[in-house]
């Protein structure tokens, strides 16, 4: 075959490579465009219905907040003794945060409990004692849980049956303190606390 020949379908051949290859390479870009969209989170700013969720069981609550669309979901001890809910068919709603009705479905829902067999108070009691800076809170009436939660981590903390027969306080949210060492508003500078309590339920 003629050298001349040869050189022309070597010419055309890398000519309709080139065409081909510059073809595809507009389209995959052109596709690949569209692919790279971040999707939007419609989801995220879609607004549901929250039922009144109050009475209800604490885990049917969470499920019937589900089904409307809301998944942030928390809970929390309404009694104020800091108590998780570790088994939430063992908890009923007190009260709920927002208040029933139209919400983005991203709202966090916080859902104020007790157990069964206890009574939902008539005021939310889980705000917990101001964090301790450099002065003692007030901690009467408070589970022991929470008032150490409240003291620095490095606070020295002796707690102390106030029923006067040498229990070992061992689940501290069961505890309420009666008496605190150094007193409410006392300057609180690194020295030790001394807590005493009884249990839930008893007289201090």
């Amino acid at each position: 075959m003629p050298k001349l020949h040869i050189a022309a379908i070597t010419a055309l051949t890398a000519a309709c490579l080139f065409a081909i290859t510059g073809c595809d390479s507009k389209t995959n870009s052109g596709e690949s465009g569209k692919d790279i969209k971040p999707p939007t989170a419609k989801g995220d700013t879609k607004a549901g219905n929250l039922p009144d969720m109050t009475g209800k069981g604490l885990q049917s609550a969470q499920d019937h907040a589900q089904a409307a669309g809301f998944y942030n979901l928390a809970s929390h001890d309404t009694l104020g003794r800091g108590r998780m809910q570790a088994l939430d068919r063992n908890w009923k709603v007190c009260s709920q945060s927002p208040t029933p009705g139209k919400h983005p479905t991203n709202t966090k829902i916080d859902f104020g409990a007790v157990k069964l067999e206890e009574t939902c108070p008539t005021k939310d009691q889980a705000a917990a004692p101001q964090a301790s800076g450099s002065s003692m809170p007030d901690f009467t009436g408070k589970a022991v849980k929470v008032a150490r939660r409240a003291l620095h981590g490095n606070t020295s903390i002796t707690v102390k049956d106030g029923s006067g027969q040498g229990r070992m306080v061992l689940v501290e949210s069961n505890w309420q303190v009666c008496s605190q060492q150094p007193a409410a508003g006392a300057k609180l500078d690194g020295q030790p606390v001394t807590l005493t309590a009884v249990k839930f339920g008893e007289t201090c």
